[in-house]
This record gives C-alpha cells, structure tokens and sequence, in this order.
C-alpha cells in the first residue's frame, strides 16, 4: 500500500491550478487543491502573526495525501525551518498506542480486560477515594467502592485523575507525582522504573470511584506497567517489537537517539501581548514564546516509559498508526490488531460529555451528529498537551494530523484547521 508519496508543496500546487487551466478547472482532484489554499493562508497568519512558531499538517483519504504541509520553524531563534521529518512530543497521543499493546496482550489471552488492577499491581488491592466535603474543599478519604480493572484504565473511568486537584494536589506531590512532575505531569524525567512510580501512586487517594465517571489522570501509565509485567519487557521493547516497528514507524520513541536531537521542534508557549499597554483579550493577542518546557527526551535518565505521555514522533509515523486503526488493524501486509478488537478501540465505551462524545478503549468519539464539528458519526480522535491533534472520519475515509509544540497553547489553531478542512472538502464536494 503507498501510504505517503511526495509532499505536496507550494510548487505541485500551482502547477495543479496551471494543469485546471488546461485540462479544464472543474476535475475535481484540482478544485480539493484550490480549495485547500485557504488551509495554507490559515497556518501561515498563524506563523506571520507570531501566534505559533510552525506546524505540520497531514490529511490523508484513504490512505493518500490530499494535503500536506509544513509551515514556519521548528526553531525560530536559530531560523529552522520545520518540515515533514520534524519530531514532536505527542505527549497524550501516547495512550491510543499503549492502549493497543494491552488489547494485543489480551487477544493473546495473556491478561482480561475484566481482571482486576491488582492482580498484576498488587498495592491497587487498596484503593482509597477522596470526597469533598459540602461547601469546602477538604475532603474524607473513603475506601474503594469496588476494584479498579483494565476496562475502567482503559476507559479512563478508573478515578485516577493527575493530582491536580486543590484537594488531593499535596498528598500527590508528597509522593512525587501530579504537580510534583512539572508540566504536564509525565515520568519522563524520573530515575525509576514506571511500575515503581504505580505503586506509589495506588497509596494516594483518588477523585473518583472507580466505573462511576470519566476522570482523565495516570490511567493509562497504570496500563504501561501492566503491559511490562504480563509482557516481561519493557514498555518500550514490547510497542517497538509488536507495533512501531511492524508499522514502520521509526521515528516514533520514548527518548530519541541524540543522533536524531536537532529534528525535535522547540516547544514553544502562548503569552499575553501587552505590547503598546495592549493587556490579552483574546487568542488573537496571544504570541509564542519560546518554553523552558522542553522536556527530558533526549537528556533524560531514559528509565521510566511513560504509556500515557512519553513518546515522540513525526505525523507521517504517527498517520500510519492512525491508518492501521482505521484499516481494521492491519496497514498494507502487516496486521496488528484484530478487527474485533479495533470496534473494542473505536466504539464508544462511556459517555464524556451530554453532548453526544464518548469514550472507547482509545479514543474520544463522536456518538451524535453535530457534537464535534462537521465530523461524521463514528469518528474518534485525540491531542497531546504540546499542541499535537489527530481525528479519523471513517465514513468520509479520513486521517486528520496537526503538529505543533505548544505549552500553553491559547490558540485555536486547531479548530481553525479542522474546521478549514471540512470547509476545503465540504466545497469540493465532488471529490469522493
């Protein structure tokens, strides 16, 4: 299967809009590219007006670019320009990854998405919950309702959140997690093992009973251990052997090479511009700069693999992750994942929102028209707090990437993406 040809550049473009002049403007492959010109304008005013350093951009139907660019720098004090081959910190992208390393397990009768956390993390067998008092922000810790299990990890209903909260923030960083960790609150920076940072977190208390509501936390770096114990690998050996390194996706890591340093993009972070006695009124007054947030994925002790937070990578690698998902669990020869298991990862599990989105065993999904956008029913995606995005729309055969690195991001760079993309396709209707 060809999955990315060239990239289409600035020049392809123009010669597709010289080819409409020739071979007649109404084919509908060079009225998409016309349309997809508003796309480019809008990533670079982003760029030109200092609101993001750069981005990449990816959108694939049916496994082929129909659109393709890379805009700005991936460092913009050194002047270097981003491109297709940058690296980034996909940092909650990690879990859809991780996710499939413990459905793999399971297809392999190796573990039960019904067994009990504790049966392979023995300290969950005493999980407490911390419960707010009425009208004040002290809590009582209460014991467990019922055992966390895989299924409440992978559904993100397990009550794990990331510590965060004003009441539970002191006993979390006590134990050197949640605020403890800095931002955003990953173990890539820790000297230990992730299942020894696992145990410690099942002494804190945490802020919901387990299957009684989606909290988003340390869920799935609960699931990386599991996925080491049962496996007898690493995290990192187990997803390199049965998945990144079946799929092809060789720039995908949890601590890049230092011979691969120079393509990681610098994060960058939106700041109040007060320019001129101007104060920020909105995200148009917001202006990156660059971050101490960049992270310990080069220098870092390289020990503690970090399911929920921890990889990097490029968007063409990770597109074809996306892609085996979409395909049923196989990308051209190579088969990951059964197609039951891919409806397991693809279909809602739990309701987020009353708005009509879910989620699966992967993924935040679209369960009512109009819920998310232009998106059709059944779509799922996700992002990473860098400012990394990806929504898959399999009706209209789809796989939408943005890159950039931001933290804190006040943009809405990708709203305005998505929502440009559907705009491009919505307008060159015909193109099926």
């Amino acid at each position: 299967m060809k999955i990315f040809p060239r990239p289409v550049t600035t020049a392809a473009i123009l010669l597709c809009l010289f080819a409409g002049y020739s071979f007649g403007a109404e084919d509908p492959k060079i009225r998409l590219t016309q349309r997809l010109t508003k796309v480019d304008q809008l990533l670079e005013k982003y760029v030109k007006d200092g609101r993001i350093a750069g981005a990449v951009a990816l959108v694939l139907r049916d496994g082929e670019p129909i659109y393709e660019r890379a805009v700005g720098w991936r460092d913009r004090e050194a002047q270097q320009p981003i491109d297709m081959q940058t690296i980034f910190r996909i940092a909650s992208q990690t879990k859809a990854i991780t996710s499939a390393a413990i459905l793999l397990l399971a297809e392999e009768k190796k573990l039960s998405v019904h067994d009990e956390v504790a049966k392979y993390i023995p300290a969950f067998a005493r999980t407490r919950v911390a419960v707010r008092r009425p009208n004040s922000t002290e809590v009582d810790i209460f014991p467990a309702k019922r055992p966390i299990t895989i299924h409440h990890l992978l559904t993100h209903t397990s009550g794990i959140s990331y510590g965060m909260q004003v009441e539970i923030a002191d006993l979390y960083r006590a134990k050197e997690l949640g605020p403890a960790l800095g931002t955003p609150w990953n173990f890539t920076a820790r000297n230990e093992p992730i299942c020894d940072a696992m145990e410690r977190l099942a002494t804190v208390p945490f802020f919901g009973q387990p299957g009684e509501g989606w909290v988003y936390g340390y869920s799935t770096d609960v699931l990386g251990c599991i996925v080491e114990k049962v496996s007898k690998k690493t995290l990192d050996q187990f997803i390199r052997q049965r998945i990144t390194g079946p799929l092809g996706m060789k720039d995908t890591y949890f601590y890049l090479p230092p011979t691969e340093r120079n393509r990681l993009a610098v994060v960058y972070g939106s700041v109040k511009d007060v320019k001129n006695g101007k104060e920020a009124k909105d995200v148009k007054d917001f202006k990156a700069q660059r971050s101490a947030a960049q992270g310990f994925y080069v220098d870092g002790p390289r020990k503690c693999f970090s399911g929920g937070a921890g990889l990097v990578s490029t968007v063409q690698d990770y597109a074809k992750f996306l892609e085996m998902i979409r395909n049923g669990g196989q990308l051209g020869d190579v088969r990951i994942l059964k197609p039951e298991t891919i409806q397991l990862m693809t279909t809602t599990q739990t309701a987020v929102s009353s708005r009509g989105l879910g989620f699966s065993y992967a993924f935040e999904t679209t369960d009512r028209i109009g819920a998310n956008g232009s998106e059709s029913l059944g779509s799922y995606g996700w992002s990473g707090a860098y400012g990394t995005f990806y929504r898959v729309d399999p009706q209209q055969r789809l796989t939408i990437l943005l890159m950039t690195q931001m933290l804190p991001n006040a943009t809405d760079i990708k709203e305005k993406f998505w929502q440009a993309t559907y705009k491009a396709l919505a307008d060159a209707k015909s193109f099926r």
